[in-house]
């Protein structure tokens, strides 16, 4: 198999961690992407260092590989979901977190860091919020070239940088830096993109480092079952074949938490079906 097929432990929010992973495992998946978040390793613990060491030992043992995702809804503003993000004012709360993700994904062996913009709040210009963008993942650039990790900024409806090209675009104004990456969630292609999460893959090529794998339908930012929305999964996971994609390819459903092992297990059943027949697990 070219990639790892993997769950989100944001779909796992009622587990502890340790349970999640090797549920998650015990289904056949042989990737997991990460989010950090107040129980599920949380970058703020006293204790990071020893269980950032013990999840590292778990996820080997299991044979998981990992991506990092930041997506956590409270983590870092108890009032407000999200925030603080790299367009609003306060961007360097939201670049320290970034930061310490890079760290722990370095020492968990990580493929990459996942991150998206924000939303622009009101009151703020675009000419204001693509300087902050720029500084911001400026910053955290130079901790992802110390770590020597990947980051990828995945394109989220709704916010600054919603579009496929506006992440492209951002990666050329910056010089197109060698950890600077691209996370794709192929529903999102469904959602806003002008093509198909075939052609989002084929545009995007070597530098996808993550992908999130859910369905959507048009205009619609809503995390659904495979066959619920309007993705041609079959299609897509050849596309990332296609392209000789070797990294973490995670479902993403973080608001089916309440049946999550039943979902994680269904997910699985249809990612192996759709596989390229010479790709197929099992």
């Amino acid at each position: 198999m070219t990639f790892h097929l993997g769950y989100g432990t944001n779909g796992f929010a009622n587990h502890r961690l340790d349970d999640a992973l090797r549920i998650i495992a015990d289904l056949g998946y042989t990737s997991v992407a990460l989010t950090l978040d107040h129980q599920h390793l949380d970058p703020f613990a006293d204790d990071l260092a020893e269980r950032v060491d013990h999840v590292g030992r778990l996820l080997s043992s299991l044979g998981l590989r990992s991506v990092v995702e930041t997506g956590a809804r409270f983590l870092l503003d108890p009032w407000r979901k999200h925030h603080p993000t790299l367009v609003s004012d306060d961007t360097e709360i939201r670049v320290d977190f970034l930061q310490r993700a890079i760290r722990i994904a370095a020492d968990l062996g990580s493929d990459a860091v996942s991150y998206w913009s924000g939303i622009k709040p009101s009151d703020v210009d675009n000419d204001v919020a693509h300087r902050r963008m720029l500084s911001g993942i400026s910053q955290v650039l130079l901790e992802a070239d110390r770590r020597q990790v990947r980051i990828g900024l995945e394109p989220e409806p709704g916010m600054f940088v919603q579009h496929l090209e506006q992440a492209l675009s951002l990666r050329a104004e910056l010089g197109d830096p060698a950890m600077f990456g691209i996370t794709l969630d192929v529903g999102h292609c469904i959602a806003v993109e002008p093509v198909d999460a075939a052609e989002c893959i084929r545009r995007a090529g070597d530098l996808i480092v993550n992908v999130q794998l859910d369905d959507m339908m048009p205009k619609v930012h809503e995390h659904l079952e495979f066959g619920e929305g309007q993705l041609d999964l079959s299609a897509t996971l050849a596309a990332l074949a296609g392209i000789g994609y070797t990294g973490v390819a995670a479902v993403e459903l973080p608001r089916h938490s309440h049946a999550a092992p039943d979902v994680a297990r269904r997910a699985f059943a249809a990612l192996t079906a759709a596989m390229p027949s010479a790709e197929r697990v099992g």
